[in-house]
This record gives structure tokens, sequence and C-alpha cells, in this order.
């Protein structure tokens, strides 16, 4: 921690000159002007360069998906809600992974409901399914009460967390992944699980499939934005204090960099984002660009005033610079020019936004302006 707080910027007249790569021109130096090029020509594009140089690649095939309910209880929450505890097994050639769903619906509202889906990337206990322990990090009475359903899984069915064992998840199933220097690893992994959750919803009639919002807290919240942008069934992002290779501008050099994160955290991202150590001009994307190849699903990011390695400002400035995408869309946002006061959310917005006041984590603030930023988007009928 000494040595990365001396490292580390946390000056904004010290973040170096730069310039953004234009989101709407081509390689070939086009201009992007309306949606049917944006979608067949400029979008490819950018979500390849994201996949070669940061994320990597998608796996897109598997064998077989089988879903086992291994705990049920109608009338969990004194009555409120229906929980389901489901195995989603994937099966690939002769290997198999297990992704362990923790799932609540409301009791008492019409289905199919809307879900969020958290990217579990603290502990298990967080998600507690007897309610024994319950965490605003997950605050699962809150939402329920709020008319939605709300899940999770835990990052370590997609890949363990750990530099050295992050192959024992889903890349068990992949492991030619590991071979190539444009591989996904632990982020991609996460990402790639929450899909398959996805997978199983469609299948629930409890969840309106078409309605399911991914959730991400710190590195959780970089997968949810991939998560996102490769799979456009779902229909929300929300990512809470997502930093250096989530919401927020690389070129900044301003808390979490590059390099750092590559060094503290080898087993995230491709072989091939260490060339950018030190090195974030070369880049051919910035992280306003991977917002807006979300477009034109809305998209809520947010920051915490004692969290600054995860740069608010420059999260706010991708979500700024992301809009010229969505306004091909014809969907302007209400971002104001500046961020907002401290605690104060910009919710009437395809783009939303907000800076809590405390430190890094996901609190019953955030989940709050979640629930306000859906009802917004998908208001209840009735």
């Amino acid at each position: 921690m000494i040595a990365r707080a001396q490292a580390q910027n946390y000056d904004e007249a010290k973040v170096p000159a730069y310039t953004l790569p234009d989101v709407l021109k081509t390689s070939d130096g086009q201009l992007v002007k309306n949606k049917p090029d944006w979608e067949k020509k400029r979008r490819p594009e950018v979500l390849t360069l994201f996949e070669n140089n940061i994320y990597g690649q998608m796996p897109k095939t598997f064998d077989n998906l089988t879903y086992k309910v291994t705990n049920e209880v109608k009338d969990a929450m004194n009555g409120k809600a229906h929980l389901k505890e489901v195995t989603i097994t994937v099966t690939k050639g002769n290997k198999s992974a297990d992704i362990h769903l923790v799932l609540f619906t409301p009791n008492h509202v019409k289905k199919p409901v809307p879900a969020f889906l958290l990217i579990n990337n603290r502990g298990k206990e967080n998600t507690d399914p007897t309610r024994a322990t319950k965490s605003e990090f997950w605050p699962a009475e809150t939402v329920i009460e709020s008319g939605y359903a709300v899940a999770a899984f835990h990052v370590s069915d997609g890949a363990p967390d750990n530099k050295n064992t992050y192959q024992d998840g889903i890349l068990r199933l992949y492991p030619e992944q590991l071979e190539t220097d444009n591989g996904m690893k632990a982020i991609g992994a996460w990402a790639w699980t929450a899909s398959r959750v996805l997978d199983y919803f469609q299948k629930d009639k409890n969840i309106d499939a078409k309605k399911v919002f991914v959730v991400g807290h710190s590195r959780g919240g970089k997968a949810a934005l991939w998560a996102g942008v490769q799979d456009q069934r779902f229909a929300m992002v929300f990512s809470n204090c997502s930093g250096n290779t989530g919401a927020a501008l690389a070129r900044r050099r301003f808390g979490e960099t590059i390099t750092r994160i590559n060094t503290s955290f080898p087993h995230w991202f491709t072989n091939n984002y260490k060339k950018y150590n030190d090195n974030e001009a070369a880049l051919p994307v910035d992280q306003h660009m991977l917002i807006a190849l979300i477009a034109p699903r809305p998209v809520y990011a947010t920051n915490a005033t004692k969290d600054l390695w995860a740069d608010p400002k420059g999260t706010y400035l991708s979500l700024i610079n992301a809009q010229p995408v969505y306004a091909l869309y014809k969907k302007p946002s209400g971002l104001s020019p500046e961020p907002p006061a401290i605690n104060t959310a910009i919710i009437n917005s395809i783009l939303g936004y907000h800076n809590r006041e405390g430190i890094h984590n996901l609190t019953t603030f955030d989940w709050q302006n979640f629930i306000r930023f859906a009802n917004y988007h998908y208001p209840k009928k009735g």
C-alpha cells in the first residue's frame, strides 16, 4: 500500500496531456455518421480491438448446458421472496464446470420480473441465501421490496481470483485461451459466466430475461461492463467504482494505471495488454469506447469520494465521451458538462452517474440509485 501510494498520481495538475481515440472514426479514417455504419463497420472494429488488446476473445461454443435446483424456499424473507439455488453446469468435450447461482424473486407481484445479477467479487457470505448474514454489498431485501428479482454468482466459479489458479474455473474448458496472447483470462471468464446465468434466466418462467441488469463492483464492475459489451442480451449495466480498465479513462494516468493493474493482477487481462504498461498513448482504444459499445442500452457508473484510486473524474469523462455513439441512436444523455455534486445522482438519462461520499465499496446508497435508474428505464405498469 505504501508503494502504491508513492507511485500513483492523485494530482489533477499532473495528469498528462492526452488525445482520446475518436470512437466514431474507423481505422481507415472514415467518420461514422449513422447507426448502420456504427453497427456494421465501427462497432465490430472497436470490439475486436478490445478483445485483442485487453479483455481477450470470448468463447462462443460449448456442448451442453444443464440446470439443477439444489435448494428452494418458496416463502423466504418472511414470505416476501422465493429462493432458488441453482447449479448451472457447462460441458465441453469431456470436461465440465459448475456455476452456483443464488436467486430471489419477489412474491405477490406479477411474473415474470426484471432481475439484477451481481458478479460477486467479495466473500460468499455477502450473498448468503439463508439471510442469516445480510450485507449492503447485496441488499437483497431492498431489491425484492422494489419488485425486482436479485441474483448473484461468485467470481471463483468463473475463474479463481488468483494468478496461480485462475485457470481452474471455466478456462479448463478452453485451454487454448491460455496459449494465445489475446486469450481470455479472469475478467473475461467472469463476464462469460454472467452470460451463462443469463442463459438460465431465459429458461426460468419467473424472470423476464429481456430485462436482466448486470452489476459489478471494482474488478466485478470491469467484468460487468465487458459482459454488457459482449452479450447484448443484458438490458443494462451497472459498474460501481470500477476504475482502471473499467469505466475510467486510462490515458489520464490518475490513480491506478495499466502498469499497476498488470503488475498486481497479471491474470486479469490478455498478455497483449502488458505492451501498454507506461504506454497508454499507444492504446488504440480507451474506456469511453467500451461504454459506447453498450449503446443504445443504459449504463450507470459510480465512484466514491475517498476512492481516488478509481479516478472519479476519469469515469465521468468516459461517460461524456461515449455520448456521440448514443446520439446515433437518438438517445441523448442527461449528463451535465461537469460531474454532479457529491451524493447527487443523474438518473433521468441513458447514461447515469453518481459520486458517493465514502470509501471503495458497494453500498445501500448505490443500490437505491440502481433501482431508481431501473425504474426510470423500465417503469412499472399498473
